[in-house]
C-alpha cells in the first residue's frame, strides 16, 4: 500500500464514522409509543401518544440521509416534512424518504429555490400547535439553504453580502454573526415561529466548538451576538461601503434599537427546544486515529482545531509532522487534524478551495522530502466551487508539477490549485458524501 492509498483509507474511515443516517440511528430510537433521544450520557423520552402532529423540517448537506433515518422510525406519524439540501445531495429514489420531501437549492450561494423552500418551512412551523412535535434536521450548509432575508433586503442583496463575506477572509463564526442579523428564520427565529410546539433539533456539526448558535446560523438556538458585533465585523473587513445599502441601514437600525434583536437566551421560544449533536469533526478524527493505529501508524490527533490563514495553518501542520517524525524515527507516523482554515480570495481568484490551497501550501513545505504525504479534504466531498473534496500531495509534487510545465507558485498565489492538481493527478474526488463535519487533514511519514 502506498502512502497515498493509506491516507485515503484513513480518510474513508473518518467519513464512515460520521455517516448521517448511522449517526441519527445512534441517537434516536423508538420503544413502542416512546421516542428516545440519547443526549449527554442520558436519555430523553417523548411520548408520541401526546403528540397530535409530527412535522419534520431541515436544511443542510446531510439532510437527506438524516430524514431517511427519522422516517424509518416514525414514518407513519409524520404529518408534514420538508428538508432542503444542496443540489446533488439527494438519495437514490429507492432509498429516499417517502413522507418527507427532499428539496434542492443553491450552496454556497443562496438562490430563489432556497428562498421558496424556506417560505414553505415557515408555513409548516407557524402551523405547529402546543401538542405538535417538530423534528428539525440541521447540518452544515444550512445557512445558505434557508435564505429568508429580512424586508426590505432582497435575495440578490443577501447573495452579494454572502459573496463579500466569503471573499474577505471572515471565518464561519464571523460570517454567521452578520448573516444572522439579516435573516427572518435563523438566529433563533425558527424557534419563535414553531413556539409553542415541542422541538427536537438533531445536528451534524460543521463548526469549530460545535456551537449550536453557529451550526447553520442557529435557526432554533438562542443568539448571543448583537447588531453591534455584526457592524464591527463589517467594518473590520472593510465592507462598510461595499455591502448593499439596505443591509447597511438594517444593521444601523438594529444598533439603534429600531428593529428587534435576535432572540436571546431565556426567551420563552426556547423553553421546549432540545438540541442534540449527532456527529462532529472530533468524531471523524477519532475514527481516523483508530484506523491509522490499526494500520500500524503512531497516530496523533491535533487537539486544537485548524483555523486561521490557510497558508500559516499548512506550515504549522507540516512542522508538527516533522517534529513527530524526528522524535520517533523508527515509527510510521500519522498526524491527524481537522477544522476550517480561511482563504483571502482577492478580487480575481482562480478555481479551488481551502483544502486544495492547504494541500498546495503543504507541498511547498515538504518539497524534496522523501516518504511524506499530506491529504486535505472536505468531509462533504466538495472543496469550494469544485467537484473535488481536496487533494493529496507529497515531497515530489512541486517538482513533478514543474516537470509537466505547470506553475505551482502562480497557482498558490492566485488560489488556482484545481487546474494544477487536475493535470498532476493529485485531486481527491469522492462525490457528495451527504455529510459535513468540516475538513480533515492527514500527514503521513515513513
Amino acid at each position: 500500500m502506498t502512502q497515498k492509498d493509506a491516507a485515503l483509507q484513513i480518510f474513508r474511515a473518518a467519513l464512515a464514522a460520521v455517516d448521517p443516517h448511522h449517526c441519527v440511528e445512534q441517537v434516536l430510537g423508538r420503544e413502542g409509543d416512546a421516542l428516545t433521544v440519547q443526549q449527554g450520557g442520558g436519555e430523553i423520552r417523548i411520548d408520541l401518544r401526546e403528540v397530535d402532529r409530527l412535522h419534520v423540517v431541515g436544511c443542510g448537506k446531510a439532510g437527506a440521509p438524516m430524514a431517511r433515518a427519522v422516517e424509518e422510525l416514525v414514518g407513519e406519524r409524520i404529518s408534514s416534512g420538508l428538508v432542503v439540501v444542496k443540489y446533488g445531495h439527494t438519495l437514490p429514489e429507492e432509498t429516499s424518504p417517502a413522507r418527507i420531501r427532499i428539496a434542492e437549492a443553491g450552496h454556497p450561494e443562496p438562490d430563489a429555490a432556497g428562498m421558496s423552500h424556506a417560505k414553505q418551512v415557515v408555513e409548516i412551523l407557524e402551523s405547529a400547535s402546543e401538542r405538535d412535535l417538530v423534528i428539525a434536521l440541521i447540518s452544515g450548509g444550512g445557512s445558505a439553504l434557508w435564505p429568508l432575508p429580512v424586508p426590505p433586503v432582497t435575495l440578490e442583496e443577501k447573495i452579494e453580502l454572502n459573496r463579500r463575506l466569503l471573499a474577505c477572509g471572515a471565518d464561519i463564526h464571523e460570517m454567521n454573526v452578520v448573516r444572522k442579523h439579516v435573516s427572518s428564520i435563523k438566529a433563533g427565529w425558527a424557534a419563535r415561529l414553531a413556539h409553542p410546539a415541542q422541538v427536537l433539533v438533531l445536528l451534524i456539526s460543521d463548526v469549530i466548538g460545535d456551537r449550536l448558535d453557529s451550526i447553520a446560523s442557529g435557526p432554533f438556538a438562542p443568539d448571543t451576538t448583537t447588531f453591534g458585533e455584526a457592524l464591527e465585523i463589517v467594518e473590520h473587513y472593510g465592507l462598510g461601503t461595499e455591502i448593499p445599502v439596505s443591509i447597511q441601514y438594517h444593521l444601523w437600525n438594529g444598533m439603534a434599537g429600531k428593529v428587534p434583536e435576535t432572540p436571546k437566551p431565556g426567551d420563552a421560544a426556547f423553553g421546549r427546544v432540545t438540541h442534540c449533536i449527532c456527529a462532529s469533526n472530533a468524531q471523524a478524527l477519532e475514527a481516523a486515529r483508530i484506523e491509522a493505529e490499526s494500520m500500524g501508524f503512531q497516530a496523533e490527533v491535533i487537539e486544537r482545531p485548524i483555523d486561521g490563514d490557510v497558508g500559516a495553518a499548512a506550515k504549522a501542520f507540516c512542522q508538527r509532522l516533522g517534529q513527530i517524525a524526528e522524535q520517533t524515527p523508527e515509527r510510521r507516523v500519522c498526524l491527524i487534524g481537522g477544522g476550517e482554515p480561511t482563504v483571502m480570495l482577492g478580487s480575481s481568484p482562480g478555481r479551488g478551495g481551502r483544502n486544495q490551497q492547504f494541500a498546495l501550501a503543504s507541498a511547498f513545505e515538504v518539497r524534496g522530502e522523501v516518504g511524506v504525504t499530506i491529504l486535505s479534504c472536505g468531509s462533504d466531498g466538495t472543496d469550494g466551487p469544485t467537484d473535488a473534496a481536496g487533494a493529496v500531495v507529497d515531497g515530489t509534487t512541486i517538482d513533478r508539477c514543474q516537470s509537466q510545465g505547470l506553475d505551482p507558485c502562480t497557482a498558490l498565489e492566485t488560489h488556482d490549485a484545481y487546474p494544477l492538481f487536475e493535470k498532476s493527478g493529485d485531486l481527491v474526488k469522492t462525490g457528495p458524501t451527504n455529510s459535513n463535519v468540516m475538513d480533515i487533514m492527514l500527514g503521513i511519514v515513513g
